[in-house]
């Protein structure tokens, strides 16, 4: 399930990890990483390309789109299945871990003969890689926090390939003959993201036809329970999918109760019990008389509990309740409300598409305006200069105005230095049009230092938003250590957004530091980060996350019109 380019990049990434655990050429490894990624940002089907075009896409060359076409036409690509059946599963097992690299799993495995990551948790335990070169106390407690956020992820599934498993099965219960309604439910509909399991309702009169249909999918390996009202399978990456199948009539009772979550829903049958009332997955009933007295929709259910109807990324118990009764609940930004992007890339530096095709893409997409920030030169790997960024923007002057309604700006997404400082001298940053700034290095400061990095970068006057702040790589690597009040209250003071960057491993800021955030009355830019034409898509997790943030249309800034844009992108003015 899911795009066939993004099963293509994943074979060759792990072909590319296969190759440094045996000690591979690193010049090829690499290779194998650059096309992976590019086969993944790719914007056209792979499964309908010829071994010529695939041959087109940036860093793909013969040898890697003959693999792409073995793996097309037969399911598997022999070298890597060789390459495979060289490294014991457990070695492939420890590299999961973050922090934890090919070469240190193959040393450890022919070291000690380690080969789970439960055995490397022992050895640490042990004390028994003390005398291993390499693994001093630093890399040992890097690696001990790596196997914490493994073990805390579980099996939990991110949330884009679990919404893309979960909108694919709806697509096809959907098309079977008596659906009145399907959706997905459970955490995944509240956007959290992680999901533990798939929840797809169904509303119709009869149940088996839909049984039948979930249990023959493709992408079914397994049927974990079969019933009449509830039938469990597994899906080939291991995904549990629960589907029930409700009365039409039950449809907004049930949506609300398998929705969650489960604080909010003890909360939602609380208030039902005061009014004498009962509610369950199949309506709200009067408890004297057992009559039901609503069920159809959720703001019907919702309604008669005396609340108007509450968005399912709210549905987590902080306060969404009290302020519904209040009559304060929010009206939480959508996609609809976003009009334009405010951080992307292009192959000037690490982005897959050209400036024209990002620029074509986001007129396509109805965007009044958007901005391209590529690298700054303190990433000495993305090679950027003066001139090039010169050039670009000339280019892209060029380019505006000439693509519909979508105006362009010039920008660019700076480093922030160990000490707080950025790229490019005042004079060189005052042609911008926005700049982001954010860390990409030296993430074990101290929290103090820490903290001083981030308020300096607020501090300048022409940083307009810190981008990914925390940067955190979900279930990879935690956020930095920080006080985080004092950088929200600074942000606040100096008029420097937070950016909700919506790629699905990061997700940064977290729903949690949004809260916190607001309340220092913080603005926020949702963007995508995007480093190709499908990243534009990713959109929707920003907004869903700045939603589980309460986040309204007034406090992104990215729904803004363009002057009022404008206006905050000059700081109060300190620009020149």
């Amino acid at each position: 399930m899911g795009r066939v380019n993004d099963e293509v990049e994943a074979l060759l990434r792990e072909y590319a990890d296969l190759l440094a655990i045996t000690g591979g050429d690193a010049f090829k490894a690499r290779a194998y990483e650059k096309a992976a990624r590019a086969i993944g940002g790719h914007p056209a089907d792979v499964s309908a390309l010829e071994p010529d075009a695939l041959r087109e896409i940036p860093n793909v060359g013969r040898s890697i789109a003959d693999k792409v076409a073995e793996y097309l036409r037969t399911g598997r690509i022999a070298v890597v299945e060789e390459r495979r059946s060289k490294i014991p599963a457990g070695v492939r097992e420890l590299i999961t871990i973050p922090t934890l690299g090919p070469k240190k799993a193959l040393r450890l495995y022919e070291d000690l003969r380690i080969s789970s990551v439960d055995e490397l948790a022992a050895a640490i335990e042990a004390d028994a890689l003390a005398d291993l070169k390499g693994f001093g106390e630093k890399t040992q407690e890097n690696i001990r926090h790596g196997i914490e956020l493994l073990r805390r992820a579980g099996g939990r599934v991110p949330l884009s390939p679990a919404l893309d498993t979960a909108e694919e099965i709806v697509a096809e219960l959907s098309g079977v003959t008596g659906c009145r309604r399907c959706a997905y439910a459970g955490s995944l509909r509240r956007m959290r993201e992680t999901v533990g399991d798939l929840d797809v309702l169904v509303a119709a009169e009869r149940s088996a036809p839909f049984m039948d249909a979930l249990c023959a999918l493709p992408a079914t390996a397994e049927v974990v329970a079969r019933g009449t009202k509830k039938t469990s399978v597994r899906t080939g990456k291991g995904l549990q999918v629960d589907l029930r199948v409700v009365p039409p009539q039950s449809w907004g009772a049930a949506m609300q109760y398998f929705t969650g979550s489960k604080a909010h829903n003890i909360r939602i049958r609380t208030i039902a019990g005061h009014q004498g009332l009962k509610l369950s997955e199949y309506g709200l009933f009067d408890t004297g008389n057992g009559e039901p007295v609503a069920s159809r929709t959720e703001e019907e259910v919702y309604a008669r509990l005396g609340l108007p109807w509450i968005a399912p990324p709210l549905r987590e118990d902080r306060g969404e309740i009290e302020a519904a009764l209040r009559g304060e609940l929010p009206e939480v930004v959508t996609g609809r409300d976003i009009r334009g992007d405010l951080h992307t890339h292009t192959d000037l530096t690490d982005g897959l598409a050209s400036l024209e095709a990002m620029v074509d893409a986001a007129a396509e997409r109805g965007y009044a305006y958007f901005a391209v920030t590529d690298h700054a030169p303190d990433l000495y790997m993305q090679r950027m200069t003066d001139e090039k960024i010169l050039a670009q923007r000339e280019r892209l002057r060029e380019l505006d105005g000439t693509r519909g309604r979508t105006r362009l700006l010039h920008g660019t997404e700076l480093n922030i230095g160990p000490d707080g400082e950025v790229d490019w001298p005042a004079e060189f940053l005052a042609g911008f049009d926005l700049c982001v700034a954010s860390l990409h290095s030296h993430f074990d400061l101290g929290r103090t230092a820490m903290t001083r990095r981030l308020v300096r970068a607020c501090e300048n006057p022409y940083v307009n938003v810190i981008g990914h702040p925390t940067t955190r790589l979900i279930g990879r690597r935690p956020g930095v250590d920080a006080d985080w009040d004092e950088v929200f209250a600074v942000c606040a003071r100096t008029g420097t957004a937070l950016e909700v960057n919506a790629q699905p491993d990061r997700l940064d800021l977290r729903d949690e530091d949004i809260l916190r955030a607001r309340e220092h009355g913080v603005r926020f830019a949702v963007n995508t980060d995007a480093h190709s034409v499908p990243h534009l898509g990713q959109m929707r997790y920003g907004v869903a996350t700045a939603q589980r943030g309460w986040l309204t249309r007034d406090e992104v800034i990215n729904t803004w019109p363009l002057t009022r844009l404008r206006a905050f992108l000059r700081k109060g003015g300190r620009r020149s």
